[in-house]
């Protein structure tokens, strides 16, 4: 029997589907999560609480982090993510490619795990040949931060 793909989805996909700006990432989700391994990066997560915290206000998304958080596995950022950054990194800069550190750690956490990583970020556009990257939300219109 096939291993079931490991999806690593990014801050912005999360941010989509838990404020419902994007049907496709969620009915996407909800398919693969059956048949599928679905995990975010601690980094993911660290920049979502980080997010957080510019909105103590917002009581109805806090929740609704809590939960999806509660249901998905939060994988730890170790040794191997630590060595596929170290060895992406370099390959970026001999390409020419730069990311945002949050974006090359989770990049490299991918790499480490093997995974897809599932980001609506044009920055990974530059990565596809180190990483593998897949848009769940090809119906949000909005560039990404």
């Amino acid at each position: 029997m096939p291993v079931p793909a490991l999806y690593l989805l990014d801050t912005n996909i999360i941010g989509y589907i838990l404020r419902g700006e994007s049907p496709q990432a969620r009915q996407i989700l909800d398919e693969k999560f059956a048949h599928s391994h679905i995990a975010v990066s601690v980094i993911t997560e660290a920049e979502i609480l980080f997010g957080l915290e510019y909105k103590p206000e917002a009581r109805r998304l806090r929740a609704a982090v809590e939960r999806f958080f509660g249901a998905i596995e939060v994988l730890a950022w170790d040794r191997q993510a630590a060595r596929a950054y170290g060895l992406l990194r370099n390959q970026l800069r001999q390409a020419g490619i730069t990311l945002a550190d949050a974006d090359l750690f989770i990049a490299a956490h991918a790499v480490s795990l093997g995974a897809v990583l599932v980001s609506h970020d044009k920055a990974f556009q530059h990565v596809s040949p180190f990483v593998s990257v897949v848009d769940w939300a090809a119906d949000v219109t909005k560039v990404p931060k």
